[in-house]
């Protein structure tokens, strides 16, 4: 298929370059100039989407998606007839809906389709995709799911991607917070910390999150799989979405207070994890493995 790939940072990079391998002809756009080995590149989105049978979108925040599809030199000067844009970005499901109706005015199609698996997932191929949007539209970019991911979970139509996105999140969220404050109060009260993985992993405790993230943090490697920032990000458009829904969220509004603090301690370009440093620094003492 031919596809303008437009984002290339840490997740659309190995993505765009898995759609090349897989045979695709991909022409890749980015801010700041990037090389796909086997792509073209695009100096503006609209030149990206010109001739494409899909746009797909991994950008920052919803600001940035409106800017690329809608602003100057945006997809929207190349739309099509039978086009699809689909939006791996994590993004607020309302807006979501407002440019989908956008688009259809031009006879294109949206399918919001936000992934996890972090950036190992998105360089090896094995992202989860969750999928909004019409059904016969999700069954024309199976390809390219299949080329980038192992597996699509369709939540309903358009938005409901997006929407299912915010809830995983908000779960990582609160299951990581809770894991963090239990190794920070084990260390406080001399329990190693390697012990209590161990445990975890053997209990009905143990979770995905935890086995994920537990390797890293025993290491004291906060390098960005899912940077800070991003998750910040997710938590604030969960708890729109929430207000928006006349739904209250307390552990989740808790949880985005520590995220503000560790962000003005100059951690948003690290992992989500280093919310345990917050931790750590409030009760003195310091989570780490043996070997770390």
């Amino acid at each position: 298929m031919r596809v303008a790939f437009l984002g290339l940072g840490i997740m659309g990079q190995a993505m765009a370059t898995n759609l090349v391998k897989a045979g695709h002809e991909v022409t890749v756009w980015n801010r700041t100039p990037k090389p796909v080995e086997g792509a073209a590149v695009a100096q503006t989105p609209a030149a990206a989407a010109q001739g494409a049978e899909v746009v797909w979108l991994c950008v920052s925040d919803t600001d940035a998606v409106e800017q690329v599809v809608f602003g100057h030199d945006g997809v929207q000067a190349s739309l099509a007839e039978d086009m699809i844009i689909a939006d791996s970005s994590t993004i607020s499901p309302s807006a979501t809906l407002r440019f989908a109706e956008r688009i259809a005015a031009k006879g294109a199609a949206w399918v919001d389709a936000p992934m996890t698996g972090s950036k190992i997932g998105a360089r090896d191929g094995t992202l989860v995709f969750i999928v909004g949007g019409d059904e016969a539209n999700v069954e024309r970019l199976k390809p390219l799911f299949a080329a980038m991911g192992k597996k699509i979970f369709r939540m309903g139509e358009t938005a409901k991607g997006q929407a299912t996105k915010l809830v995983m999140n908000l779960q990582i969220a609160l299951i990581f917070e809770g894991f963090a404050e239990a190794l920070t109060l084990a260390a406080k009260l001399g329990v190693d910390p390697q012990q209590l993985v161990s445990l975890i992993e053997a209990t009905m405790v143990r979770s995905g999150v935890v086995e994920y993230k537990a390797p890293f943090i025993l290491q004291r490697d906060f390098t960005p799989n899912f940077p800070l920032r991003l998750m910040h990000k997710d938590i604030r458009l969960a708890l729109e979405a929430a207000k928006e829904a006349r739904v209250k969220l307390p552990g989740l509004q808790t949880v985005e207070e520590i995220y503000e603090m560790a962000t003005e301690d100059g951690h948003q370009d690290l992992d989500y994890a280093a919310t345990l440093t917050l931790l750590e620094k409030w009760a003195g003492v310091q989570v780490k493995g043996k070997a770390a």
